[in-house]
């Protein structure tokens, strides 16, 4: 039993990259087949990053075909020749059942779930699918979480805290009581900042294993 357990009573994940598995693999993939640096879209990505493609996307200042066109300037400023719309493809990725079984786990015991989401208007639905019935499984899980907030829609995107506290309004929580779960630091780090528990995810098996501790339950269960 671990005596400095909190009393969370309320999740709030990230989706892609810990509901389903990380983008950043298919950056890598698409990357090698295209014969560009390793990590170049991270590249792009981190390089002004509040007011970049990505950020502008993100919060549905601009729409698929801007993003095409300002991605690739952004590419070719760091001498890499890559369109928009090859990385949106990349975006969806494959669902982790374990952590959606989680997500059940967690409304059994009568846990606040919510999920805070940088997305993009592209695709189908809130995770960005290339098809119907990828799109159809997504809105399954989404239909699990207590309250969503997706950055396209609100016009603001993680790590602006406001996004954070946003979802606490909408939960009627206060941080204290949250543990939140981000494949990023960078998301993270706000979310520690206002008091809740973060757990930065690097994988299914870890995630889950921290996320058991904080909650003192048996890992398994």
């Amino acid at each position: 039993m671990n005596t400095n357990v909190m009393n969370y009573d309320t999740v709030i994940f990230d989706f892609g990259g810990v509901i389903t598995s990380s983008p950043f693999d298919a950056f890598n993939r698409l990357e090698a087949e295209r014969g560009v640096p390793i990590h170049s879209v991270r590249k792009i990505n981190s390089t002004n990053p509040h007011d970049n493609a990505w950020a502008k996307f993100e919060r549905s200042e601009i729409d698929a075909a801007g993003f095409d066109e300002l991605f690739a300037e952004e590419a070719r400023a760091i001498g890499v020749d890559l369109k928009g719309s090859e990385v949106l493809a990349c975006l969806a990725g494959d669902i982790r059942p374990a952590m959606v079984a989680m997500l059940d786990t967690l409304k059994a015991k009568d846990f606040t779930i919510g999920c805070i989401t940088n997305n993009v208007p592209s695709g189908k639905g809130s995770g960005m699918a290339l098809d119907d019935e990828k799109a159809s499984a997504i809105a399954a899980i989404m239909a699990r979480f207590d309250h969503i907030i997706e950055s396209s829609k609100a016009g603001i995107r993680k790590p602006d805290p406001r996004i954070y506290e946003m979802m606490c309004e909408a939960l009627d929580v206060q941080p204290a009581q949250c543990i939140y779960l981000d494949d990023l630091g960078i998301n993270c780090k706000p979310a520690a900042t206002l008091g809740m528990a973060a757990i930065k995810v690097t994988g299914e098996e870890q995630a889950l294993k921290d996320l058991h501790e904080l909650l003192d339950m048996p890992f398994g269960q």
